[in-house]
C-alpha cells in the first residue's frame, strides 16, 4: 500500500524516534508499505518518521546510484546491489574527511542543497529477520544512511546548511507545509487548512 509522505513543517520529523522489538505489530507489511512508497516517490531512501510514525526504522536502495559514471567501478558494483533495512540503528562510529553532494528528501520535494557529510560509518542495526549486524559503509552509501539516519534522530538535511543558505529556502519550505508544492506522489500536509 502506498502511503502518503510527511511534508516538511509536520512535528513528527522532528521527534527523536523510539525503538521496536520483532514483535511489533505487522512489521513485514509496514516494510513492504515502505518499500512501496519509496518507489512510487522514486525515492533511494525512506524513513518511517516520513510517513508518520516515530519508530527507528528506515529503507534503502541504492541501485540507481550503479550508473552515475563519477563512482568508481567497485562503488558502482556494490551500489547495484544494496538494498537494505535498517531497524533500531545507531551509527557507532564516522570517519574521514567531509564532503559536499547534493542531497534532497521526499518530505521536503524540489529542495536539493550542497550537504557536508564525512565518508565512512559504521552502524550497528537489526535486519527485517531482527538479525543483528555491525558494518561499515563508505562513500554514496554511507551518504544515503547517514541522511536517513538523521530522520529517526529527528534531523533534517536543512539542518546542515548555512545560516545563508537556510534563509534562501525559507519561503520554499513555508509553501512546503502548507501543500503549496506540485509533486507526482502523495504528501499530507501539516499546514493545510481543513476541508469540512
Amino acid at each position: 500500500m502506498i502511503l502518503p509522505i510527511v511534508a516538511y513543517g509536520d512535528t513528527v520529523l522532528r521527534k527523536m524516534a523510539k525503538e521496536i522489538n520483532k514483535d511489533h505489530p505487522n512489521l513485514k507489511a509496514l516494510l513492504n508499505d515502505m518499500y512501496e512508497t519509496m518507489y512510487n516517490a522514486k525515492g533511494v531512501g525512506l524513513a518511517a518518521p516520513q510517513i508518520g510514525l516515530p519508530i527507528r526504522i528506515f529503507l534503502v536502495d541504492a541501485t540507481p546510484f550503479s550508473d552515475d559514471e563519477e563512482l568508481d567501478i567497485s562503488e558502482q558494483e556494490f551500489l547495484a546491489s544494496f538494498k537494505q533495512t535498517f531497524i533500531n540503528a545507531t551509527i557507532i562510529e564516522e570517519a574521514g574527511d567531509e564532503w559536499a553532494f547534493n542531497e534532497g528528501c521526499l518530505s521536503i520535494p524540489d529542495v536539493r542543497e550542497d550537504v557536508f557529510r564525512q565518508p565512512d560509518i559504521v552502524i550497528e542495526y537489526f535486519d527485517e529477520d531482527f538479525k543483528k549486524h555491525t558494518e561499515k559503509f563508505t562513500g554514496i552509501a554511507a551518504r544515503i544512511i547517514q541522511h536517513e539516519y538523521d530522520h529517526i534522530e529527528g534531523v533534517l538535511f536543512t539542518d546542515k546548511l548555512s545560516p545563508l543558505k537556510k534563509r534562501l529556502i525559507k519561503r520554499r519550505l513555508e509553501d512546503i507545509s502548507k501543500g503549496k508544492t506540485n509533486i507526482g506522489y502523495r504528501m499530507k500536509y501539516p499546514n493545510m487548512k481543513k476541508k469540512r
